[in-house]
């Protein structure tokens, strides 16, 4: 993979490609970032291609616009938040491409930073038609010299600014983009051993592809969140009204058979907080694993489960974490999820959360993130490369640019 050593920057324009979708809430008619990491994440890239004197040009999405303008989606706040973190003004252009777009890169000199408005504005972007994405990509061109690709969130899709425009410009992995690549390779190729895989979140379906690929490479597997139900069903448990997809528990009596098989450890919770309702001010009770009343949720794991994970945690070489392991955006049923991040946070191994809500979690629990060897900005991206599979936005900036 082409990397920043391999393209000369001096006095040209490059097309920055990043992940800036940040959460953003209304306050008080004001649009306010609420977690400013993967802006932050893209700085040391931003920050080389300008001290090595290139104008930068930068393409971003945010939301899911499907190609419509929309106020509340503008990259505006993304642009202001950029600017006050890197010291410099970064100027918002009026859309994505045409003649002011043009005229505004013109503009630019060597060091300076102009951020196009989100790029899913234009319904090319995103679109199944390569040759409406290949249009785009033709435009976007235009604006520059030389394209790094920064946004690990997006490697994973076929899009106009991730992988269209790498085919027409010399491109190359900014900073990011190598470190999310390199983390994830060397987790599959040669983890340091114990090897543990820690999956929560709310489906098992959003993760079978991984366990499917990890399940004979990890030391010890350890289940929490949504996904333990479907686990607990698989072995004749009653789970109450807790999250269950019956229709996956053919697939996940399977893994726990392949899991045996194997070798490896798979560690299921024992205890689970359970409330009558899915609110804050709920009644809630703990229980045994297999004693889940028929008309109530479990939501979190239990104290006796918070140990038996910390106890898997502690002492393991490599650790991947990838979904919360219960409710933790509601207090009653933060203690399983934070009590995995402290543990993850206290190991001494080579640490990884993987992205998503277990990145979200980390800093809404005011858990230090230096503490991690990694936190990645890409949970779908990271799930997918744990998979196993091919990621385009890596794959194109391996070969030979037309």
């Amino acid at each position: 993979m082409k990397t920043l050593e391999d393209l000369e920057v001096a006095g040209e324009t490059v097309l920055l490609r990043v992940d800036f979708n940040v959460p953003v809430k209304n306050v008080n008619g004001t649009r306010v970032i609420t977690d400013d990491g993967r802006i932050k994440a893209a700085l040391p890239t931003l920050k080389e291609l300008l001290d090595r004197g290139a104008r930068v040009v930068i393409a971003a999405h945010l939301g899911r616009p499907k190609g419509v303008v929309s106020a509340d989606l503008s990259l505006a706040p993304v642009a202001t938040r950029l600017g006050d973190l890197l010291g410099v003004p970064v100027v918002l252009a009026p859309g994505v491409t045409g003649p002011d777009i043009v005229a505004a890169v013109n503009a630019l000199t060597p060091g300076s930073v102009l951020m196009l408005e989100n790029v899913r504005f234009d319904p090319r972007e995103t679109s199944k038609a390569a040759a409406e994405r290949a249009e785009l990509a033709a435009e976007l061109a235009t604006l520059a010299d030389a394209f790094v690709s920064d946004g690990f969130g997006v490697v994973h899709r076929e899009q106009a600014s991730v992988t269209d425009v790498a085919r027409v410009l010399p491109g190359a992995a900014g900073r990011l983009v190598e470190r999310e690549a390199g983390v994830f390779s060397k987790i599959l190729a040669d983890p340091a051993r114990p090897f543990v895989v820690i999956l929560g979140g709310s489906k098992v379906s959003d993760k079978l592809g991984v366990i499917g690929n990890l399940i004979t490479k990890v030391d010890r597997l350890v289940i929490g969140g949504g996904m333990a139900y479907t686990f607990l069903a698989a072995q004749g448990y009653g789970v109450g009204t807790s999250l269950l997809e019956a229709d996956q528990i053919d697939t996940v009596r399977g893994f726990i058979d392949q899991a045996e098989k194997a070798g490896v450890e798979l560690i299921l919770p024992v205890d689970f907080v359970v409330a009558n309702e899915f609110a804050a001010n709920a009644d809630t009770r703990i229980v045994a694993f297999d004693s889940i009343p028929d008309d109530w949720m479990g939501l979190d794991i239990g104290p006796r489960t918070r140990e038996l994970f910390a106890e898997a945690i502690s002492g393991a070489g490599t650790v991947v974490w990838n979904g919360p392991v219960g409710v933790f955006e509601i207090e009653a049923f933060s203690a399983g999820t934070r009590s995995v991040a402290e543990a993850v946070s206290a190991c001494e191994g080579f640490t990884v959360i993987g992205g998503g809500d277990s990145a979200a979690a980390v800093r809404v629990l005011g858990i230090d993130e230096s503490t991690f060897s990694h936190i990645s900005t890409g949970g779908g991206a990271s799930l997918e490369f744990l998979e196993g599979k091919v990621l385009p936005g890596l794959t194109v900036l391996e070969g030979p640019h037309e």
